[in-house]
């Protein structure tokens, strides 16, 4: 017998968001940038704190070298879990290309905390030191 307080509640919108995920993944596998952004947002305005749509997304800007937006969304996603390697990573390249290497510099220093060996902030940290 289940007790009464030990039930999980139930999402009336589960199906529709699961199916949402599903259909942005595909978009972004398919390349519709601009379908799966819209996608993506209106996801996030109903689950707004769902880390891999937040860095979905987010990554979507960065490839359309909208920087500034996608760091927006990758400091949302790293609320979440701020030890995803991935997330400090685009987001240390975003600053990069904004010639912000303070920032950079200090997502790259995180990375190293978390996983000293990791190559690609090794590539990073040396081409903003040249």
């Amino acid at each position: 017998m289940v007790g009464l307080f030990s039930r999980a509640p139930k999402d009336p919108q589960k199906k529709k968001n699961v199916a949402k995920i599903k259909e942005l993944k595909k978009l972004v596998k398919e390349k519709k940038y601009t379908k799966a952004l819209k996608s993506g947002t209106e996801y996030l305005v109903k689950v707004p704190n769902n880390h891999d749509v937040l860095f979905t997304v987010g990554g979507i800007y960065y490839l359309k070298k909208k920087y500034r937006t996608a760091i927006s969304y990758f400091d949302k996603a790293l609320e979440i879990g701020s030890y995803d390697l991935d997330v400090l990573l685009l987001k240390a390249y975003s600053h990069q290309k904004l010639d912000e290497k303070k920032h950079a510099v200090q997502c790259c220093n995180k990375i190293k905390e978390i996983d000293p060996k990791n190559k690609a902030v090794a590539e990073l940290l040396s081409q903003l030191e040249s």
